[in-house]
């Protein structure tokens, strides 16, 4: 059975001056072992994020949870998929699993948990950090040490996408043609000139798709060009969707874009990059289950990472995950 996660709550008026006392308390040469706040915990930092301040970070978030009085274990992540590995032999007693990394790291330790009820803390230091700017998790050790002894949780749906975990956006047009080139691209650490080359690199030979998408059993009319199906407001780390994101309701946002013309998608990046989604002819409708189908393969993408092609089904778990917040 896993570990039984503390009871999510509210904070009292003086829980965050308390949170600082006990962070301040526990600097270097302190103890602070009645206090802490919980019974064990597992760093999982990708050591390549932040142009290589990973292991740093983590190290530093380590030390940071010893002081506490908090053991704790630091796991340096080798390649994809080594972080789900670690957790598959979580210890019984870990009641805090720290994720030190991007927002593809992030989505490892989430797919990896024995179960949803485990609470996890980001400190974010990946190349877009979206959940991270939509949240607004600190970057810096100390103030996301404040922020796991408060305990204060919000509550993340996910989705799977022809089974697999996503928990930000799903896109299948243009998104993941440029994903899929990202990915042969990739030499280290992805930084954004990397999706810049992918999209320069790709886009004379785009071609738009036809896509027929399917929400909640009912087949729209029509067909279109792009489809985004998310669960964020900070698309990339760069652009912005509708700030009417609700990421606890069970729904996604589907963001449906009828052209797919590369030279006709202009209104809709300058939209994104003002946050004025929906609108023009892009609309947004809400749901639980999207399939996306088209008469030709369409590439699509899982919150950043390559996806496959359609058909693809997205459909929204009815157990969110727990993450602690400011």
């Amino acid at each position: 059975m896993p570990p039984r996660a503390p009871k999510p709550r509210s904070l009292p008026p003086d829980e965050g001056p308390r949170a600082r006392s006990l962070v301040d308390r526990a600097r270097p040469g302190s103890r602070l072992h009645p206090d802490a706040p919980y019974r064990r915990a597992l760093v999982i930092a990708n050591p390549i994020a932040g142009r290589g301040r990973g292991e740093s970070v983590g190290r530093e978030t380590l030390e940071g949870l010893s002081r506490l009085g908090v053991p704790a274990e630091l796991h340096l992540t080798r390649g994809p998929g080594d972080a789900r590995a670690r957790l598959a032999s979580i210890a019984p007693d870990t009641d805090l699993v720290v994720c030190v990394g991007g927002d593809g790291t992030l989505g490892e330790v989430f797919s990896g948990l024995p179960s949803p009820d485990h609470l996890v803390g980001m400190v974010p230091v990946g190349t877009a950090n979206a959940l991270g700017l939509d949240l607004g998790l600190p970057r810096d050790v100390d103030r996301a040490l404040e922020v796991f002894v408060r305990g204060r949780t919000a509550k993340i749906d996910v989705a799977r996408v022809n089974g697999r975990l996503s928990f930000l956006v799903c896109g299948v047009g243009i998104d993941g043609v440029v994903a899929r080139k990202v990915d042969r691209l990739r030499r280290g650490p992805i930084t954004k000139w990397t999706w810049v080359r992918a999209f320069l690199q790709s886009a004379p030979s785009y071609r738009a798709p036809r896509l027929s998408i399917e929400v909640d059993g009912e087949l729209l009319p029509g067909e279109y060009g792009l489809v985004l199906i998310s669960n964020m407001v900070h698309y990339g780390g760069v652009f912005r969707l509708s700030a009417d994101c609700r990421r606890d309701d069970g729904l996604y946002e589907v963001y449906l874009f009828r052209e797919g013309r590369l030279t006709r998608m202009i209104p809709y990046l300058l939209r994104l990059a003002t946050g004025r989604l929906p609108g023009g002819s892009c609309e947004l409708l809400r749901a639980r289950r999207v399939v996306v189908r088209s008469p030709q393969p369409v590439p699509y993408q899982i919150d950043g990472d390559v996806g496959g092609e359609t058909p693809v089904e997205i459909e929204v778990s009815s157990q969110p995950y727990n993450l602690l917040v400011p």
